[in-house]
């Protein structure tokens, strides 16, 4: 990955954009030397974000798992017998 000024973004928005869209590689985005931003395309950040929203689904479960906050199959088709009907 490589890392490029924000006065470069400033200056060459439109063809650092074509190139994360192309390479599919995201650009590291200084601002007086620190980490600023990153810019990525569309594509690779709506999967990291469906990737997250599985990793948070699976830590609830787990921490369901953990205080006990389970039902069995049977409970489960016993409540939602009446939403069939």
């Amino acid at each position: 990955m490589r890392a490029e000024l924000v006065t470069t973004l400033k200056r060459k928005a439109t063809e650092l954009i074509a190139e994360v869209d192309r390479e599919k590689q995201p650009i590291l985005i200084t601002h007086r030397g620190l980490p600023a931003a990153y810019l990525v395309d569309t594509e690779t950040f709506e999967l990291q974000q469906r990737r997250i929203e599985i990793l948070e689904a699976i830590a609830r479960g787990e921490r369901a798992l953990a205080e006990g906050k389970t039902r069995t199959h049977d409970e489960v088709e016993r409540r939602f017998e009446k939403w069939r009907k």
